[in-house]
C-alpha cells in the first residue's frame, strides 16, 4: 500500500475510532445522575484523540496521519470563523467546508448542545479572546461602503461606464491583518479611457490605509473601526490618470448584525485634499443586506442596497446622493472566494450616462489558496 494511502487509512481509523467511542459512550450520560456534561468532557471524549487535550494537536505518530492539525490555542485562528461554521464542520465533516476528509462527521453522535459546549471549550483555549474580533463580524462585503471587520484579502475590482465610452478602471487591493485588531492595505488602480489621440491607459493614484477596531460587542452585534487612508498622486493628471495632489480620507466604519440574517454597514468620514486650492468633502455611505443560504451549508447569496451621500464644503453646495444595488455570492465550498456585482446610480441630477457598473472578486487568502476548497 502506498505510504500516502496508508496514512489516510490510519487517519480514518483513528478518527472513526474517536467517533465510535463518542457514539457508544454518550457524554450526556453521566454516572450517578442526569447532570449535563461540560464542554471539557465533550471535547476530551470526542475531539482530543486528534486535537489533543490541550488543543495543540497530537503528534503525527499518535494520530497516524501527516495532515497538519490546527493549534486551537492560537487566538488569531480560533477567532476568525463564526461558531456556526465550526458546528457545521463538526456535524458534517471537513469536506462540508472544503477541508480534509480526515476531519470526521460526528452527525448524531453529538447533540447540538454537546457541540455547542465543545466549541465553548475550544474558544476557551485562547487566553485573551476579548482582544480579537470574532468571525461573526465578518459580514458580506459591500462594494463601495467600507467594512469595520479587519481582513486578510486580495480584492480585484473592475468599474465600467455605461455611456458607451471605453472608460474603465480596475484596482488590485491587498489587505493584511497585524496585531489583534488592525490591518493595513494597499490599493493600486489601473485606468483606461478615451483620449483625443486614442485610448489612454496607465496606473492611477495609489492608496494606503490602516484600520483599527475600536469597539466590538457580540452581544449587541456591533463592531466599530477607525480608518486612515492616504491617496498618493502616483497617476499622471495630464493624462487624466490621477488628481495630481495627495488626499487624506479619515473615516469611521460600523458593522451591525441584525435579526433574521440581516446586516448593516455604515461609513462616515471626509476627503481632505492636502493642498489649499481644493475643497474638502464629507461622505456618508450605508449598505443594508440579508444573507440567504442554499440548504444548511451551501452557497450564500447576500443582496444589498447601498445609499451614498457626499457634501462638498463650499458656498452654496448641495448634497449629492446615489443608490447602489448589489449582490454578494460565495463561489466555493470553503466560501473564501466571493463575487460581488452591482451598480451605483445617481439620484440627484440623474443621468443614465452617470451609472457606474462594478464587478468585484474577493479572495480571503488566510483560509487557503485560490484553488483550495472547491
Amino acid at each position: 500500500m502506498p505510504p500516502a494511502q496508508k496514512s489516510h487509512m490510519l487517519a480514518g481509523l483513528a478518527c472513526a475510532t474517536a467517533l465510535a467511542l463518542a457514539a457508544a459512550n454518550p457524554v450526556g450520560a453521566q454516572p450517578g445522575g442526569d447532570a449535563a456534561p461540560d464542554g471539557r468532557a465533550v471535547f476530551e471524549a470526542s475531539c482530543a484523540a486528534c486535537h489533543g487535550a490541550d488543543g495543540r494537536g497530537n503528534p503525527q505518530p499518535t494520530v497516524g496521519f501527516d495532515v497538519p492539525l490546527p493549534d486551537l490555542t492560537d487566538c488569531d485562528f480560533t477567532s476568525r470563523e463564526p461558531k456556526a461554521d465550526w458546528a457545521r464542520v463538526a456535524a458534517h465533516g471537513g469536506p462540508v467546508r472544503g477541508f480534509s476528509p480526515i476531519m470526521p462527521a460526528f452527525g448524531d453522535a453529538l447533540s447540538a448542545e454537546e457541540t455547542r459546549l465543545a466549541l465553548e471549550h475550544v474558544y476557551g483555549f485562547c487566553e485573551e479572546p476579548e482582544r480579537y474580533p470574532r468571525g461573526e463580524f465578518n459580514l458580506p462585503r459591500p462594494m463601495w461602503t467600507a467594512k469595520a471587520y479587519i481582513e486578510d484579502e486580495v480584492v480585484v475590482t473592475v468599474d465600467s461606464a455605461t455611456d458607451g465610452s471605453l472608460d474603465t478602471s480596475a484596482a488590485l487591493t491587498y489587505e493584511q491583518r497585524f496585531g489583534t485588531r488592525n490591518n493595513w492595505e494597499i490599493k493600486i488602480p489601473w485606468k483606461t479611457m478615451e483620449g483625443t489621440d486614442g485610448p489612454v491607459t496607465g496606473i492611477g493614484d495609489v492608496a494606503l490605509a490602516a484600520k483599527r477596531v475600536l469597539v466590538k460587542n457580540l452581544d449587541s452585534g456591533s463592531i466599530v473601526s477607525i480608518v486612515g487612508e492616504i491617496i498618493l498622486p502616483v497617476g499622471n493628471p495630464e493624462r487624466g490618470l490621477g488628481k495630481g495632489y495627495t488626499v487624506a480620507e479619515p473615516f469611521l466604519a460600523w458593522g451591525q448584525i441584525l435579526p433574521a440574517d440581516f446586516f448593516l454597514h455604515t461609513q462616515a468620514g471626509a476627503e481632505i485634499p492636502l493642498v489649499a486650492d481644493h475643497n474638502q468633502e464629507l461622505l456618508w455611505r450605508a449598505a443594508l443586506g440579508r444573507s440567504f443560504t442554499v440548504g444548511d451549508y451551501g452557497r450564500v447569496y447576500s443582496p444589498m442596497v447601498g445609499v451614498h451621500g457626499t457634501y462638498e464644503l463650499e458656498d452654496d453646495a448641495t448634497p449629492s446622493w446615489a443608490v447602489a444595488p448589489q449582490l454578494h455570492v460565495t463561489l466555493n465550498q470553503r466560501q473564501h472566494i466571493m463575487l460581488v456585482a452591482g451598480a451605483k446610480i445617481p439620484v440627484t441630477d440623474f443621468d443614465p450616462a452617470g451609472v457606474e457598473g462594478r464587478l468585484t472578486l474577493l479572495w480571503d487568502w488566510y483560509d487557503g489558496g485560490f484553488l483550495d476548497g472547491w
